[in-house]
């Protein structure tokens, strides 16, 4: 009897808490049913087995029926073969062993089926992704891209191949909503990696066709343990562009995409009064909401600033060449007919460039690009009985200057291109500035000297003048000495106030610095870690490093 007491005892031990008061109250605790496993002989009963979460559950191979986990007991499943397929009750075992077989068949048709669908979606976001890429309609997809990707497949492979990407579905509709996807997912992944870091802002707006306004930000901020920059938003302003409107839009989207303002530390913009001002500019109200954001004058903006002013003989020389440009490319006839001259004449290049205001690279370009075709042009003007704009073409001094022009605006699209482009910082930029400075005041010393050999144009053409370039140098030396003024004015920083950030562990302390960051300064160039990991990092890498 006591064996009996000791078993119950057990059992009531291993119970649940309710189940504990249960078997107190002298109730019946509930029994655990056996979980029954699948027979094969149950396939004479028209029965396989299919698996749901952990539980194998009969499957009728006729119906493809999946019943209950308790239903895998022989009756349960004969009566389901009586009750819904009587016509099978006699059936031998190898009708069931090929029901089997087709069902197994089917089931490897629906995976391949759903992976080729999985595939094909793959492919199409991909396609629309290199679309959005290279700016075309659309309508390409569908027109262009399947039936030449089919068109390859059908010949480099076979039809059976080819009929499969017709599966793809590329219509304008599609592409643009998987296009929209792409960008709402890229969107996504931005604020979700700003939301809890600090960052700086770029802004700027645009004319577009003269009609719509655009607003343009862009952010950088530090992920991993490096600085990033990208896209933040494009808007369309649809009223006036004041200060008041652009910060609404901005402030408008970083409430939307819950960003603080307390984590914006920088902002940059051009110098104009609505970006720029201090009482009533962008810059004012995002100080307003952001305290710690300081403003920086955009070094490109101040570049094109800077080589924008000409002399009144120099800008002369511009408007003459925009004028002949603007004859021959604003008339379909006339580009033709200066093409053909071009080709016959055995020149380089068949047509001349457009110059915009709005595109600082442009001027430079349009301007080499008419002395290389200067003869060309002179010849065409000639045909055209534009004899006065011809002769400015026979003239030396005229050319001498064009020379110049080109030369000198060269230097500064390069000058403006390395000021472009990732990982740009002040101090590297401070030194493309301080770097072009002194070569200005190089040129000019050389100058004085009659000396044109930093600029190959003008070089090359002085030579096969007569009086050579004597005549044109005080000209060109006034602008050079302009420019060089100009350039310190909108720079007046000098870059060895940022060597203590370029190269730390051979520079001392600034003398703004407090005792506090000298002391700070101190203990970080004396680290010996940090003095091996300068040379192999980046410069941005390495400080954050630091902080």
């Amino acid at each position: 009897m006591d064996k009996f007491v000791t078993r119950n005892e057990k059992k009531t031990a291993d119970l649940a808490p309710a189940e504990k008061s249960n078997a107190g109250s002298g109730s019946n605790p509930p029994k655990s049913q056996p979980k029954r496993k699948y027979d094969e002989a149950y396939l004479g009963l028209g029965f396989t087995v299919g698996v749901v979460g952990a539980d194998d559950r009969p499957v009728c191979v006729l119906c493809l029926k999946t019943l209950a986990a308790d239903s895998m007991r022989p009756n349960k499943l004969r009566r389901h073969l009586e009750t819904k397929h009587p016509k099978h009750i006699n059936k031998p075992l190898d009708f069931f062993r090929r029901k089997l077989s087709e069902y197994r068949q089917q089931e490897n048709q629906m995976i391949k089926s759903a992976a080729f669908n999985r595939n094909a979606q793959m492919a199409y976001f991909k396609v629309a992704h290199r679309i959005a890429q290279c700016k075309k309609p659309h309508t390409i997809a569908e027109q262009l891209i399947l039936p030449s990707a089919i068109d390859m497949v059908s010949i480099m492979l076979d039809e059976t191949s080819a009929a499969k990407l017709k599966a793809i579905p590329l219509s304008n509709d599609t592409v643009a909503r998987r296009i929209r996807d792409i960008s709402d997912d890229l969107e996504d992944q931005l604020i979700e990696k700003l939301r809890d870091t600090r960052f700086a802002l770029q802004v700027d707006e645009a004319t577009v066709s003269n009609k719509d306004c655009l607003f343009i930000s862009y952010v950088r901020f530090i992920h991993s343990e490096s600085v990033k920059e990208d896209l933040l938003f494009c808007k369309y302003v649809q009223t006036r562009a004041t200060a008041d409107e652009l910060f609404k839009i901005l402030d408008s989207y970083l409430i939307e995409h819950d960003l603080k303002w307390e984590n914006c530390l920088g902002f940059c913009s051009d110098g104009a009064q609505t970006m720029a001002g201090r009482r009533k500019g962008l810059q004012a109200l995002i100080k307003r909401v952001a305290p710690k954001a300081q403003w920086t004058h955009c070094v490109i903006h101040r570049e094109a600033l800077a080589s924008k002013q000409l002399s009144s003989e120099l800008n002369e020389v511009l408007t003459d060449v925009v004028g002949v440009v603007n004859f021959i490319k604003t008339r379909p006839l006339k580009a033709r007919m200066f093409s053909a001259l071009c080709e016959e004449m055995g020149a380089d290049h068949t047509a001349v460039l457009f110059h915009s205001e709005a595109r600082w690279l442009s001027r430079g370009k349009v301007l080499s690009r008419v002395f290389e075709l200067r003869v060309e042009i002179r010849a065409f003007l000639e045909e055209e009985r534009m004899y006065d704009a011809a002769g400015k073409f026979s003239d030396e001094q005229f050319l001498m200057k064009l020379a110049y022009l080109s030369d000198v605006f060269g230097k500064l699209n390069e000058l403006n291109l390395q000021l472009q482009g990732r990982d740009k910082h002040i101090p590297h930029l401070a030194d493309k500035i301080t770097a072009f400075i002194r070569k200005l005041e190089v040129w000019g010393r050389h100058l004085d000297q009659g000396n044109t050999d930093a600029f190959d144009n003008l070089s090359e053409t002085s030579e096969t003048s007569t009086s050579g370039a004597t005549p044109v140098i005080p000209c060109i030396k006034q602008h050079i000495s302009k420019l060089t003024e100009l350039f310190q004015k909108y720079f007046p920083n000098n870059s060895v106030q940022y060597d203590w950030i370029i190269d730390p562990f051979n520079t001392s302390a600034p003398a703004d610095f407090s005792s506090a960051e000298v002391d700070q300064f101190i203990e970080m160039t004396s680290d010996s870690t940090l003095r091996l990991r300068f040379p192999v990092q980046t410069l941005s890498e390495f400080w954050l490093g630091v902080q």
